[in-house]
């Protein structure tokens, strides 16, 4: 079972949400730059939560992989690397 499990919350550095995978809940934050990377692919001028809803499916997907594969951090960091 996986899915986003509370509602995206901005902060200085970027839009930290959490997801749910194999019955773990794992703290996540897509950074400002990931955001704008993200953001360029659409028009370029979309605030940070703008771009996460409009993304929020590719984001939760990485993040989901992320997970399942191990990746340590507390919480899980998703920078513009994430997104190649």
């Amino acid at each position: 079972m996986t899915q986003t499990t509370t509602e995206p919350i901005i902060t200085k550095s970027g839009i930290a949400f959490t997801v749910r995978v194999e019955f773990v809940n794992r703290e996540c934050i897509v950074s400002n730059e990931a955001l704008a990377k993200l953001s360029k692919l659409r028009d370029g001028n979309a605030d940070p939560i703008e771009t996460f809803r409009a993304f929020e499916a590719t984001i939760n997907g990485v993040a989901r992989r992320l997970v399942a594969a191990g990746v340590p951090g507390d919480p899980l960091l998703l920078g513009p690397q994430s997104f190649q």
